[in-house]
């Protein structure tokens, strides 16, 4: 097929359009959980880790060291290896599907949102996609003749696979089983060449495989039987809307039609890259009944996509003119919904308008800010005070913002739920008491990282740890969306008695009114609060952070008491509130209810706010 020129400025354009727009998100979305785990690994270096073989950390690392400190220079060389992998795709596709095919093929890489988005954030991911294509790339050459550089390049990529991720192992099946299937396949894997290949692929897995031997195979158990139920669901069901929304829709189809199209292909390449990436596909498709429905999962298909990219051209080609155009705009309004969102995330005014919505980024929320009243509280505390984390998620984060990489960690559920707590404790950050106990002490919890009807319980936990719990110091992050809880004790931790006396941070509700309610005149606010050991003396109103009532404190709520079993406030049952707000002094528009809740022990606390639209007319008469 002769080049088409309009094609390949098409392809050169929007690549360029595309690498300022991932340098900003990369530069200004703020740091992601697992990132900053990873760069914490980066900085105990190892040939793998509990949950990850070792590339991402060394990679994150490098990048450091090149770049310096900052959230840009951990996700440097990820978005260098992203911009270079429309370009392998271009020719792949060029030498596979012809000339005009390969510019096209890039052009479907850099809308297919899931694809054209990798390297804005430093995840395996990016180094999978790399591996994926470099090893398709030598696979379709060696089954025209093999070559020892085409030998070498697969060698590679399946070490880069191999210490990237356990989730290469499914491209491994997908590849092996489309070679079984082809004469040329078969063939080939007789080649001493490809079993050498194939050998130091294997050896990559060394590290990792050892590293499991040592550690009670905790890896493993994690990856393929802990966070899994492998147990019938019907989640998998949502699969291909899941799969269509992401990939945008008749991209998504168009790339299933691929796969079909081709699995029977006369050219041997053409066939391995169908037959590969719809294994892929249809495999977490199938695992989408069995496997983990708690953790993101969407972006698993990934390689499946990137081998059918290059047959996309020969089908878009036969659609109609209006389903081409159609497939093109929709890809690029994915593309676009996609790089607004991270812009919106990247964005603190945003994040704090996307509060009240179910899909608030808490994992991208408030770490600076949290970081900032850390250092406050220690600028109170003796200077031999201890730091300590609630669980890995804030020991991480806090550790990068504050450039301490041995922050210890409590035990927590998220450590265990993400394959973490086997890696603490390698490192020896598992805080213990004994290990705690005689200096100053400074722990920050995630009040909002353990489901609400369990926050009651984890407090008890840590009385039973620490003893009473000191007056907290509350950091609400965008409305209390995502809150945080530092407990100081500047002269150590007391005596643990028995039975254990627990004084814990409050717990309220607003019952009335719900969040998103229209107001208008007479605002009546009701619920419930109290506070273990201590009790609560009173309640106030908030509007906007500023008290706008006094709420008659000390009602009966038995129901509170009834759920709340463990609770010791010596209030219950008399633990609701009432307050009456004029609408009429508010300004009409979305205004925020909260709490400020005042403690026996002098301890004052601001709860969590909800969302109000005051309507227009309430202020009508001003």
């Amino acid at each position: 097929m002769r080049e088409n020129g309009v094609t390949r400025a098409v392809f050169i354009a929007l690549w360029l359009a595309i690498v300022p727009a991932k340098l900003l998100v990369a530069a200004r979305l703020p740091l992601f959980v697992d990132e900053a785990f990873y760069w914490q690994e980066g900085h105990h270096l190892a040939w793998a880790y509990s949950d990850l073989p070792g590339l991402t950390a060394w990679t994150i690392r490098l990048g450091d060291a090149l770049f310096g400190d900052g959230v840009l220079a951990v996700r440097s060389l990820f978005l260098l290896v992203s911009l270079a992998l429309p370009w392998l795709v271009v020719s792949l596709a060029r030498r596979e599907c012809g000339a005009n095919a390969g510019w096209t093929a890039g052009c479907g890489a850099l809308v297919l949102p899931l694809f054209a988005m990798l390297g804005v954030m430093a995840l395996p991911d990016v180094l999978l996609a790399a591996a994926t294509l470099l090893a398709l790339d030598a696979l379709t050459r060696m089954l025209r003749e093999v070559s020892h550089g085409d030998a070498a390049q697969l060698a590679l990529a399946l070490a880069v696979g191999a210490l990237s991720h356990y989730r290469f192992i499914a491209a491994l099946g997908a590849g092996f089983v489309a070679l079984l299937l082809m004469p040329q396949g078969r063939a080939l894997l007789r080649d001493p060449r490809m079993v050498v290949a194939l050998a130091v692929g294997a050896a990559a897995w060394m590290p990792l495989l050892a590293w499991n031997l040592e550690n009670a195979e905790a890896g493993l158990r994690f990856q393929l039987v802990d966070r899994h139920p492998w147990t019938l669901h019907l989640d998998g069901i949502t699969f291909p809307a899941v799969q269509g929304i992401l990939v945008t829709p008749l991209l998504f189809v168009a790339l299933l039609v691929a796969a079909w199209r081709f699995r029977d292909a006369e050219a041997p390449g053409q066939r391995l890259l169908a037959l590969s990436g719809g294994i892929v596909v249809l495999g977490f498709f199938a695992l989408g009944f069995f496997a983990d429905t708690e953790r993101v999962s969407f972006h698993w298909p990934l390689p499946g996509y990137v081998a059918l990219l290059p047959l996309l051209p020969a089908v878009l080609e036969r659609w109609p003119r209006g389903w081409r155009i159609a497939t093109w705009a929709l890809a690029g309004c994915g593309l676009v919904a996609v790089l607004g969102y991270y812009l919106a995330v990247s964005s603190p005014a945003a994040r704090e308008r996307m509060a009240a919505l179910k899909w608030y980024p808490s994992n991208f929320a408030g770490w600076n800010e949290l970081a900032d009243e850390v250092r406050r509280a220690r600028a109170g505390l003796p200077p031999d005070a201890r730091l300590v984390a609630d669980n890995f998620k804030i020991g991480a984060e806090l550790g990068f913002a504050l450039r301490e990489t041995r922050i210890p960690v409590l035990d927590h559920p998220l450590n265990r739920a993400h394959g973490r707590a086997p890696q603490l404790a390698l490192w020896g950050l598992d805080a213990r008491r004994e290990t705690l106990a005689g200096a100053p002490l400074l722990l920050v919890v995630g009040a909002t990282d353990v489901p609400y009807r369990d926050l009651l319980q984890r407090y008890h936990a840590l009385c039973r740890r620490f003893g009473p719990l000191p007056p907290p110091r509350v950091l609400n992050i965008d409305h209390g969306r995502q809150r945080f809880v530092l407990l100081a004790w500047p002269e150590g931790l007391p005596e643990v008695q028995d039975p254990v006396a627990c004084s814990t941070p409050a717990m309220a509700w607003i019952d009335r009114p719900v969040a998103g309610a229209r107001v208008a005149g007479t605002l009546e606010v009701s619920g419930w609060a109290f506070k273990d050991g201590p009790g609560l003396d009173r309640v106030e109103v908030l509007v906007d952070g500023r008290p706008v009532a006094e709420a008659e404190y000390g009602l009966p709520s038995p129901g509170t008491a009834l759920y709340w079993r463990i609770s010791s406030d010596p209030n219950h049952p008399d633990v609701g509130f009432r307050a009456r707000v004029d609408a009429s002094d508010l300004r009409p528009g979305r205004r925020w209810l909260g709490l400020r809740l005042h403690g026996r022990d002098g301890s004052v606390e601001d709860w969590s706010e909800l969302p109000l639209l005051v309507e227009p007319a309430a202020v009508a008469g001003d």
